[in-house]
């Protein structure tokens, strides 16, 4: 493995990308209303990281729902905001493919085709996608669910009960992390005083390299990067003759993915990282930002706490913690009456799709009676529908049964520092104050 960090996919896969060249061009990104329909590009991390997301959105939505950009870094791509037609290249696997990638990256043509490749089955088609999936869907499974739903109660329950009253705290690190970081380590059978390494390694992958930032420089990206294929190789050395019933252990013996190098097992490792632990932590604090942004609801589950059944999805919708998945045309097609190249890539962005108004009324605010709350997208749609979104909502609904329990409210104290991603839609800080029953 000392020649991993040679490997040229391993430089190719963190080096500059669309979202680093957006970045860098909107910094003082101009108010959707000031721009032409053709100005408007919603890659732009600045909006995600201000919240100002929004208008971008409702303006394609309402006058361009298929709509066109091309970046130097990235070629050809089109924003897809409209729920059916998410839903509809989401589950057409055949004609959209997801092998060349789910973020917005390098022109097809310009990807290195030799050497191992840094993949995961989420950036596959099937049969290929099917088989490294089932390798480990077993995790998720109604059997394993019911045993992990009585160690997330009591680490919900230890984590809840330490929580100090009258003074404020950062509920994402103290809570939605290492929830989620724990349960992540449990997952891989992971070393517990190690597990903020799978948090670090987490928010590395998606991060832009900037001043102050996560990462710096992308090299700093590369060399964390690789300290997680290392770490991972001596788990894998390990598991080949100590196996368990864990994430690692499910690779290293699966028939579709116990011969692959561990440079190549980064994909599916940063995969099962990032769903584990991004997605779900950014809806647990989510879901606190959002109540607090519409007390009603909050006054409606604190009255009747059998709602947090409902608040779940919505939440979920509301939040939606990826904001797209990207695919590739497969050959010349047509979306919406616009004409689809081979090899244009396609964001689906899910953001958008779940406050279309056609579909969910008044999609902007949470109503945790929503009727349809249940149709988002967050998870996506057909064969890369996600494999842990039981375990999400099992993880959430059990944090507010335990919270509304013991808690008066938990009471936002100043609007959070948001994720810098247009692809994670997250948040690093959230200032709180607990009151107690």
């Amino acid at each position: 493995m000392s020649d991993a960090t040679m490997d040229p996919s391993v430089a190719e896969a963190f080096s500059r990308g669309p979202e680093q060249e957006m970045a860098e061009l909107g910094v003082d990104v101009a108010p959707a209303s000031d721009l032409s329909i053709e100005e408007i590009n919603p890659l732009n991390a600045h909006l995600f990281r201000d919240n100002r997301w929004q208008d971008y959105f409702a303006r394609l939505r309402a006058e361009d729902p298929v709509h066109f950009n091309e970046l130097e870094t990235a070629g050809r791509y089109w924003s897809l905001t409209k729920y059916e037609d998410v839903r509809a290249v989401d589950g057409d696997w055949k004609t959209f493919s997801s092998a060349p990638g789910i973020t917005l990256g390098p022109r097809v043509t310009d990807q290195p085709a030799d050497g191992p490749q840094i993949t995961s089955f989420i950036a596959m088609d099937p049969p290929k996608q099917t088989e490294q999936r089932n390798t480990v869907r077993s995790v998720a499974a109604p059997g394993n669910l019911r045993h992990m739903e009585t160690v997330i109660r009591e680490r919900t329950v230890d984590i809840l009960d330490s929580l100090p009253e009258g003074e404020t705290f950062d509920w994402v690190d103290t809570v939605s992390v290492e929830l989620t970081t724990m349960m992540l380590a449990t997952l891989f059978d992971f070393p517990f005083e190690d597990r903020r390494k799978l948090t670090r390694w987490s928010d590395i992958v998606f991060a832009i390299p900037q001043p102050g930032g996560v990462v710096e420089s992308i090299q700093q990206k590369r060399d964390e990067m690789m300290e997680c294929v290392r770490y991972f190789e001596g788990l894998w050395e390990d598991r080949l003759t100590n196996p368990g019933n864990d994430l690692v252990t499910m690779l290293v013996h699966g028939e579709a993915t116990k011969e692959m190098p561990t440079v190549a097992h980064l994909g599916n490792l940063l995969l099962l990282i990032v769903g584990g632990n991004d997605t779900t932590r950014n809806t647990m604090s989510g879901s606190v930002y959002g109540l607090n942004k519409f007390p009603e609801q909050y006054d409606k589950l604190i009255a009747d706490p059998s709602l947090v059944a409902g608040m779940v999805p919505e939440i979920i919708r509301w939040q939606t913690p990826l904001s797209y998945m990207r695919r590739t045309a497969n050959h010349d097609t047509e979306i919406g009456g616009k004409q689809i190249l081979k090899n244009d890539q396609i964001l689906m962005w899910y953001v958008s799709a779940n406050r279309d108004e056609d579909v969910f009324e008044n999609a902007n605010v949470i109503d945790i009676e929503r009727a349809n709350a249940d149709r988002h997208l967050s998870f996506g749609y057909g064969v890369h529908f996600c494999m842990g979104s039981r375990l999400a909502e099992l993880q959430l609904r059990i944090l507010w049964e335990e919270l509304l329990g013991r808690f008066e409210r938990v009471e936002v104290q100043d609007e959070p520092e948001r994720t810098f991603s247009s692809f994670v839609k997250g948040y690093v800080t959230l200032p709180v104050q607990i009151k107690r029953r």
